[in-house]
């Protein structure tokens, strides 16, 4: 059985993707970087905007989307894009266990080729005149409701 999965496509800021990362260690969650970043994805980079986190994160690298793409379709995983042009609130869209959560580069989200890949559009819902919330930020709100929705929390 799967477990719930990030993806950033073409991430612009190393400390989103720390922050990310060190979430995702806390949280027993991989996350799936698709090249090409805007940022050095060394490990000594990695390591350095994710703390000690980053080296205990499950962290998959794809060479680009095709290759990300050819990869789920062979594990055969349902693929969740959160976009400000999303149809549903995240709150009220039902997670699956099985998920892939995928999240747009910073500056320009994702292209429409990959938006209409997506087998699912969800936003968060924000005020009026507002654009976007930071990518760590959104992150950590949709993934904190979809455990929340599959019971995948862990217990202490």
């Amino acid at each position: 059985m799967h477990s719930l999965s990030l993806a950033l496509f073409q991430p612009d800021i190393p400390g989103n993707a720390g922050t990310i990362l060190r979430m995702a260690a806390c949280l027993g969650l991989s996350v799936h970087i698709i090249e090409p970043a805007g940022f050095d994805l060394s490990d000594k980079a990695l390591k350095r905007a994710g703390m000690d986190y980053a080296a205990q994160a499950a962290l998959v690298r794809h060479i680009n989307f095709d290759h990300f793409e050819a990869w789920r379709a062979q594990e055969k995983r349902r693929l969740v894009l959160a976009t400000t042009k999303g149809a549903v609130g995240y709150t009220n869209f039902r997670f699956d266990p099985s998920d892939v959560l995928l999240f747009g580069r910073e500056s320009a989200g994702v292209p429409d080729d990959v938006h209409a890949l997506a087998d699912a559009r969800i936003l968060i819902p924000m005020h009026p005149g507002m654009r976007s919330l930071n990518l760590a930020i959104s992150t950590a709100m949709v993934a904190g409701e979809a455990l929340r929705q599959t019971g995948a929390f862990a217990v202490t």
